[in-house]
């Protein structure tokens, strides 16, 4: 899309700058942890499979049981394949099922045991990876075979109901109704879990739990769909909480396209520790990147919080700040899903003029990425009229600022479960902006009012990124400067799931990426 604001290009850059000044300590801090989940995802794509009778994963109990012996600053892969070699066991799953019971002790080799340890781990997780690949190439054909939906925005519909074999029926509708992409909402409380369940689950909390068996199930009933309605039906879950790693590498072993994936999400709003949440985010974009994932990222969220209008600017620094934590990772700027929302009090006076400005400014900062636009929740009140005009006029705004993913909004939100109708009526709605008005950006020229406001908003984003740069980015996340949630990086959920690595710490996948 033509640039239309006439952007100063040295603000910009100045803005891209100070958002890498701002995140790089937090990269240098990442390099120089480690987590059990990012462990327990080497050893996942090693090959470590199944649970407990009590449903707890093997991976749980192995990664338990290595830390116990040895501890983790060293990584569990050496230990594990040492012990794997000397055991006479040939799965590592097996391996983990002995560990739990207490009958195999793990140690730290030297030597050309260390390399044989090595050379085993690296084989393992090598095997997982190509996994991954063979899933991207799959996309890749499907893409070809179906084809991808032939206009932008994308029409992206969530679908919960606690139960997957629900869900599948549902997900299919929804596609044959229009929906491009199929977003699984996770199952509340999920990620304060510090492990993935296992199996096709069929009770959840407002969602459906993400496992790797869920993934698959409808994963396999979206690609017969897409064979019918001819295109590629993309599936979307979350790769955010305590067990982002895992989720993310399960998300690659089984072709998702997309994953929730915001680097302060579970900081603000779950109250994650943040540097556990900076080291896991780091290595489930790594396995993104390999997977070709898009991400999807989390400031709409801030805007639940804090007022859209006076918090606009904030929105703009986490886009810059998980554009930089994305590219450090190795994600390309066609997987950047950067969120933000039509969320300004209606009543406001030029409320649609400044939801404009807002969008506009997002598109033009970052023009190759995809964008994920959503809708109004925060002033949805039960009246389904006015709610329903309210998603139309979010609708026109994502055709006139040519967002890249449009999150279907529902004149039920905030109010019930959608029922199938809801979901009907919504993707009319959608339907019916983006045909009578889909190419209207081509004709929008916005005016001083659009352009002076979206000039605020980066201006403002830079003296905070500014701030950031003096104080430090976990600084400012303990002082509650975005979504007003105020989290200490000595603070939080899965603390003591944080390990710093030590001068010989091997990590294969790490490694790869």
């Amino acid at each position: 899309m033509a640039g239309k604001l006439d952007l100063d290009a040295a603000v910009v850059a100045r803005a891209r700058e100070l958002a890498a000044r701002a995140g790089q300590p937090v990269v240098d801090l990442a390099r120089s942890h480690t987590t059990v989940s990012v462990e327990r995802a080497v050893l996942r794509l090693a090959g470590v499979r199944g649970a407990d009778p009590d449903g707890i994963p093997w991976v749980n109990r192995l990664v338990d049981a290595v830390r116990a012996d040895v501890g983790l600053e060293h990584g569990v892969a050496v230990p594990v394949f040492h012990a794997l070699a000397g055991s006479g066991v040939e799965d590592v799953t097996v391996l983990a099922q002995k560990a739990a019971a207490g009958s195999v002790r793990f140690s730290l080799p030297s030597g050309k045991a260390a390399t044989t340890a090595r050379r085993l781990a690296k084989r393992a997780t090598a095997a997982g990876l190509r996994t991954v690949d063979r899933r991207r190439a799959e996309r890749d054909r499907m893409i070809k075979r179906y084809g991808d939906p032939r206009q932008r925005p994308w029409i992206y519909l969530i679908v919960a109901t606690g139960d997957i074999h629900e869900d599948i029926p549902q997900a299919q509708a929804a596609a044959r109704a229009g929906a491009d992409v199929i977003a699984v909402i996770r199952s509340t409380g999920q990620s304060l879990l510090d492990y993935v369940p296992e199996g096709a689950t069929r009770e959840g909390f407002a969602g459906t739990y993400a496992t790797q068996e869920n993934f698959r199930l409808m994963r396999a009933a979206l690609d017969e769909t897409s064979k019918e309605v001819g295109r590629y039906v993309r599936l979307t879950n979350y790769a955010s909480g305590l067990c982002m790693p895992e989720i993310a590498t399960l998300a690659g072993l089984e072709r998702l396209d997309m994953m929730l994936n915001d680097s302060m999400y579970g900081i603000l709003f779950r109250d994650i520790n943040p540097i556990r949440t900076f080291v896991d985010q780091r290595f489930s974009r790594q396995i993104h990147a390999r997977a070709g994932i898009v991400i999807n990222t989390g400031e709409d969220n801030y805007l639940t919080t804090a007022d859209a209008v006076d918090a606009a600017h904030t929105v703009t620094v986490s886009q810059l700040l998980n554009e930089f934590f994305a590219h450090e990772a190795g994600l390309a700027d066609w997987q950047l899903g950067l969120g933000h929302a039509f969320e300004i009090n209606p009543d406001l006076p030029d409320s649609f003029r400044l939801e404009l400005a807002h969008a506009l400014l997002a598109r033009e900062l970052f023009p190759e990425a995809p964008l994920k636009w959503m809708p109004p929740t925060k002033h949805m009140t039960g009246d389904v009229f006015r709610g329903n005009l309210l998603d139309g006029f979010f609708n026109l705004a994502g055709a006139l600022t040519g967002q890249g993913i449009l999150l279907v909004g529902m004149m039920t939100e905030a109010v019930v479960t959608p029922w199938l109708s809801d979901r009907d009526i919504a993707l009319q709605n959608v339907r019916y902006v983006l045909n009578g008005a889909g190419n209207l950006h081509e004709d929008f020229t916005p005016g001083p009012f659009i352009r002076g406001r979206a000039d605020q908003v980066l201006s403002e984003a830079i003296g905070l990124l500014e701030r950031i740069v003096d104080d430090g980015l976990l600084n400012a996340i303990a002082d509650g400067t975005f979504g007003i949630m105020k989290r200490p990086a000595d603070r939080g959920k899965g603390l003591d799931g944080v390990v710093a690595t030590g001068a010989d710490y091997y990590n294969p996948v790490s490694e790869e990426l």
